[in-house]
């Protein structure tokens, strides 16, 4: 009976998020808490919730307080130069615009909120995509393959997810996965050399003074379009209505020629996609923010200390010191509030279900139903089992479907047969590539919208390209024992 309950609350959790009719925080707390009761155990539903919200705290805290860090260091224009530097990279060769957007998409999804990632990666690569006749898919499917990649970083969700559900430390899930993670993310480099090559080949190339030449498009992208942050576009500083710079050809021909300007500098500045004068810039402050963060990396992949520490303590130095006045703390923080409401309360509310699932002895009864299905053959192979599981169940429904309502079924028959939680935990994150671009995924309408990419275009684009990443990520999770 309790296999069959415990099957049937993880259905009509999964049904009614993937219909819309509730929200995952609502599905979290009364789905299961209705079932506690069905079982008989309502009287213990108190105890089962205090027990999850006490080992999920630690979790909570890291992702309000990463969430508010990197928001902060957007803010301040930490990831502007980066920006120049790739569209200077870039200059009008498809093949260096294409790995253009994978490393930029790359490096902005360190603040883990997709929705950010896609608008800061579009603001900056549209223009040139545009001006150059590029196919935009492809700059679509590169931002999402490596958003994906990128988004199983402790404070991306994924990983939280897989902790708080098998009630381990994230650190010990991510740190040994990052040789794999970093293959997938070298994957992906490549993936957009390939099709960089494709276009180059396609439109030839060509010098600035050709592209800057060209017949500028009227088209403008609101890089405020979309976006999940609270306070609109305060996580890029660009404001909700400001416009992409268009190109304008220089009078007398639109060449440019016969002027002192650099044309690499005439390019940054005719394709730049951030505001450069928004007042929450700190610029006499870039190094000191740019050295906070790599320290604070660096403590995090060395496990100097708890990972939740590390940004609580790296959240207040950069808000005292990047905004000293307490209006302007209170501001950074009210435009990030929305975001880490949403996740912190996520997690939160997940303690009912992993609770009530776990203290009523649902698990185990449906592990034991799994492990009579899984032949004896490929028990000891359960990681893999779950990182082929995690690409198809990770794009069909969402990722608290998959990590609070499958992962604890799947680490309970893998422990029948000597896999440990982590190893399977660590194998639930190889399908994060293909998720990325599920229609379950919010941030990715914001990527397509802005992009001006139909939502079919990109699924037909993308998913093969996702789907080779992310069994480049599971191979070498396998190959380097990992999992």
């Amino acid at each position: 009976m309790l296999t069959i309950l415990g099957f049937a609350m993880i259905a009509t959790f999964l049904v009614l998020i993937m219909t819309k009719k509730m929200s995952p925080i609502a599905a979290l707390v009364l789905i299961p808490a209705l079932f506690c009761v069905a079982v008989g155990q309502g009287a213990q539903l108190g105890d089962y919730v205090i027990e999850g919200v006490g080992n999920l705290a630690p979790t909570a805290a890291m992702l309000m307080f990463a969430i508010v860090y990197f928001g902060v260091m957007i803010d301040v224009g930490l990831f502007d130069p980066i920006v120049r530097g790739i569209l200077k990279f870039c200059r009008a060769d498809p093949m260096r615009i294409v790995v253009g957007t994978a490393v930029l998409a790359a490096i902005v999804s360190l603040d883990g909120d997709g929705s950010t990632t896609f608008m800061i990666t579009v603001s900056a690569m549209y223009p040139l995509y545009k001006r150059l006749k590029m196919s935009l898919v492809v700059m679509t499917g590169v931002a999402a393959t490596a958003n994906g990649v990128m988004n199983t970083l402790p404070w991306g969700g994924p990983t939280a997810r897989a902790a708080t559900a098998l009630k381990l430390d994230a650190s010990e899930i991510f740190v040994p996965m990052i040789p794999a993670l970093a293959m997938g993310l070298l994957a992906v480099f490549v993936l957009a050399y390939v099709l960089g090559l494709r276009e180059r080949k396609r439109l030839g190339m060509l010098t600035l003074d050709e592209a800057l030449a060209r017949e500028p498009e009227q088209e403008t992208v609101s890089t405020g379009a979309g976006s999940t942050r609270g306070g609109g576009t305060s996580g890029t500083g660009t404001g909700g209505e400001d416009r992409l710079r268009k190109d304008t050809p220089a009078s007398g021909g639109g060449t440019g020629t016969g002027t002192d300007a650099d044309p690499a500098d005439e390019a940054d500045d005719e394709f730049q996609g951030l505001d450069p004068n928004r007042p929450t810039l700190r610029p006499k402050l870039y190094w000191f923010n740019a050295g906070l963060t790599a320290a604070l990396l660096t403590a995090m992949i060395m496990e100097l200390m708890p990972i939740p520490v590390l940004f609580l303590l790296g959240a207040a130095l950069a808000l005292t010191v990047n905004f000293p006045h307490m209006p302007d703390q209170r501001a950074r923080i009210a435009a990030h509030a929305d975001n880490v409401l949403n996740v912190s309360g996520m997690v939160f509310a997940a303690a009912v279900f992993t609770g009530v699932l776990t203290g009523t002895g649902m698990v185990e009864h449906m592990a034991d139903w799994v492990v009579g299905a899984v032949p004896d053959a490929m028990g000891p192979h359960m990681a893999i089992v779950t990182g082929l599981l995690s690409l198809p169940l990770t794009y069909f429904m969402s990722n608290d479907g998959f990590y609070f309502g499958v992962l604890p079924v799947l680490a309970e028959a893998g422990a029948a047969h000597g896999v440990s939680p982590l190893e399977i935990a660590r194998a639930s994150l190889a399908g994060q590539a293909l998720h990325m671009s599920s229609p379950l995924v919010p941030a990715v309408y914001v990527l397509v919208g802005m992009a001006k990419v139909e939502f079919g275009d990109h699924t037909r684009f993308t998913v093969k390209w996702a789907i080779l990443t992310s069994l480049v990520v599971l191979a070498a999770g396998v190959l380097f024992g990992i999992m």
